[in-house]
């Protein structure tokens, strides 16, 4: 019977919502009508007790008359009709007591002004306000509770009147407007049932908000025992990074799985609402935060410029024609080797140029870096003015066992790419190297450092004969080349935190190479913004190495990723956890520990983010032997030689095996 029950009242609610603006705001105006009636009525009560009670039919009758022809007029002006009972809030209670408050008033004079030969009580209109307030607020009230469903919003704190809807109870952190916004958008999806909230101020722990208690961030112990919460909402899309980095740790401690409302600038660009739930974001596990990039810098390369971007539908590549896009270019190259990534790209700026309507010209164009008369072609026919290369070849056991086409995109990519610069007149050229570089173990950062050596001797040479260049006449050079150097950026393709999420969502283990390894963290985002801004401080074969602060341990980091996705850590003291953590060794070419700077010879910059490497190179004579040694080595697929001379070549490499290319690995067996 009380299921029957529960089913009417909701295909009631259901009918009622699925009415016709008109019929819907008929149906308020007579249901106010009403209740104006009933005010005026109680008013006489109120006044001259219910013994004494007035017949609305009686002398007064003009007075019932004339009240709702008053009032209605007004509350439709100033816009009482136009809420929506579902999402109805502070501005339309204002709404109502500005309406109730000028209709009473208009009521009064009317009665004393024109009406001056019939006796009415003096209070009767004071009564009539404070009595319409109340049933027309109330009424609206009671109305917005009974669309969202929540009869009884405390009744979660009264045993008596719990609500057991086996719906999953979410703690918010923070009680400000986000947190209030998120409560409602819980109740109107019926997904989860808000039970609580957490706040870091003092001054309202203890108090309700929203009909929920608000718990300081000391007790969430007392919040866990008293209303059930199983996961925790972080509605605080305005704090610091460093901030939530605190609060995240904090809540490690208690079985919540936690998530958050999005940040504040996609709040505010409407890109998303704070309904949009997401899975903690791993910068705020970081607690880095970005330093504003600096507006000059920023546009010294690419405002009022045409920019090409090689591999422009990469982690790193795509980024950075985003931040170009608003910069003030006035056309964007976008050269990518892969369809499916070039078509990606593509369609993310064309609908972005299309929405805010951004005066740029947009250019997908399909090649490879190893085509030298493409390249050419492209930056001549666009008269290219910057390029920034972010083409390569970047996962490091890939490469390992693909050295030749390791070798070939990363180094004579780089090398040709560079070369098609200088002779088509291209002004600034930045190369988005990486910390594998320093002192590589493997072959993709060797082959990263070749192509850094590469750029450092162009530099330095204002008419250099350029290889592979038949006529053998030196070219000159107006060509700017800079490289900047960082650590992993995180979402990128390979990253292991996409990893680590879809292992826990698989119930583990999580792997991690070694209970050692630790690596440098950095988002797409700020090393995009950061790469812009070394391109425009440098002289001519500047090495730039960003700040990428302290380096993580890539098991600390798994372990944080299990906590606060509400799951327990299975290991030998706590046999009984949800998820193991297993080492699988380091994968070929695989350090423990990553650097960015092979010497100590490093000073300081004008950004605080960003700081100059001073390092050794060839001269260009001399690299152009060597690379042509290295070339031919690979076109013999000699790998003995091939390791020989990139140990030769670049200093501080070492690696800790023999290197084999798979294609050929059956010519050694």
């Amino acid at each position: 019977m009380a299921r029957t029950k529960g089913k009417e009242h909701i295909l009631l609610r259901d009918r009622l919502v699925g009415l016709r603006r008109r019929y819907k705001r008929t149906l308020q105006i007579c249901s106010d009508v009403v209740l104006v009636w009933l005010a005026l009525w109680l008013a006489f009560i109120v006044r001259l007790g219910i013994d004494r009670s007035i017949n609305p039919f009686g002398d007064y009758a003009w007075l019932f008359l004339i009240a709702p022809v008053i009032a209605i007029p007004i509350f439709i002006r100033l816009g009482m009709y136009r809420a929506v009972m579902r999402y109805f809030g502070n501005e339309a209670l204002i709404a109502i007591f500005k309406a109730v408050s000028l209709s009473s008033l208009v009521l009064g004079l009317y009665i004393y002004l024109y009406r001056a030969d019939v006796i009415v009580p003096r209070s009767l209109v004071f009564n009539y306000w404070w009595l319409s307030l109340l049933m027309l607020g109330g009424l609206r009230l009671f109305m917005r509770q009974y669309f969202l469903g929540d009869w009884l919003l405390a009744g979660q704190h009264v045993p008596f009147l719990r609500n057991e809807d086996n719906l999953p109870k979410v703690a918010i952190y923070g009680g400000g407007s986000a947190g209030n916004q998120l409560v409602a958008a819980l109740r109107m999806g019926k997904g989860m049932r808000p039970v609580a909230f957490v706040d870091d101020d003092e001054g309202i722990a203890n108090r309700v908000i929203a009909g929920l208690k608000v718990y300081a961030a000391r007790d969430i112990p007392l919040m866990i025992e008293e209303t059930g919460a199983q996961e925790v909402l972080l509605a605080i899309p305005s704090a610091s990074r460093s901030r939530r980095r605190e609060i995240l740790s904090a809540l490690e401690a208690y079985p919540l799985h936690v998530r958050t409302v999005p940040g504040f600038m996609d709040l505010a660009s409407g890109r998303v609402s704070v309904s949009d739930l997401q899975e903690v974001d791993i910068v705020d596990l970081l607690g880095r935060d970005a330093v504003p990039p600096r507006k000059e810098l920023f546009e010294r390369c690419i405002r009022d410029q045409v920019v090409m971007v090689t591999g422009a539908g990469g982690s790193i590549g795509s980024e950075l024609c985003r931040q170009i896009l608003a910069s003030g270019a006035t056309t964007l190259v976008l050269f990518e080797h892969s369809e499916f990534n070039l078509y990606d790209i593509q369609t993310e700026l064309e609908q972005r140029i299309s929405r805010d309507s951004l005066p740029i010209r947009l250019v997908g164009i399909l090649g490879s870096i190893r085509n030298s008369e493409r390249l050419l072609d492209v930056m001549r026919t666009w008269k290219v003015q910057t390029v920034y290369h972010a083409a390569a070849y970047k996962h490091v056991p890939i490469v390992e066992h693909n050295i030749a086409e390791g070798v070939l995109n990363n180094v004579l990519g780089t090398l040709q790419t560079a070369q098609a610069a200088i002779k088509a007149g291209v002004h600034n050229f930045v190369l988005i190297s990486t910390d594998k570089a320093v002192r590589p173990t493997n072959v993709m950062g060797s082959t990263k450092r070749l192509a850094e050596m590469v750029l450092q001797a162009l530099a330095r040479e204002s008419a250099p004969v350029l290889m592979n260049d038949g006529a053998g006449v030196p070219q000159v050079s107006q060509t700017r080349f800079t490289m900047v150097r960082f650590g992993n950026v995180l979402g990128s393709s390979g990253s292991v935190i996409p990893l680590f999420r879809e292992q826990i969502k698989r119930g583990g283990p999580v792997t991690v190479t070694h209970p050692n390894i630790t690596r440098y963290f950095m988002t797409i985002p700020e090393a995009a913004q950061l790469v812009i801004q070394a391109g425009s401080m440098g002289q001519g074969g500047d090495v730039f190495v960003l700040d990428m602060g302290q380096p993580v341990r890539i098991v600390e980091l798994a372990e944080k990723m299990i906590h606060l996705s509400g799951l327990s850590l299975r290991n030998d003291e706590s046999p009984n956890g949800d998820i193991s953590i297993e080492f699988t060794g380091l994968r070929p070419g695989e350090k423990l520990y990553e650097e960015l700077l092979i010497g100590e010879n490093v000073s300081p910059t004008d950004h605080p983010m960003i700081m100059r490497a001073n390092e050794e190179y060839l001269s260009w004579e001399a690299l152009k032997v060597a690379l042509n040694e290295l070339l031919s080595a690979v076109g013999h697929d000699d790998y003995d030689k091939v390791r020989q001379l990139l140990r030769k070549m670049v200093n501080g490499y070492s690696p800790e095996g023999e290197i084999v290319d798979w294609l050929h690995v059956q010519h050694r067996t």
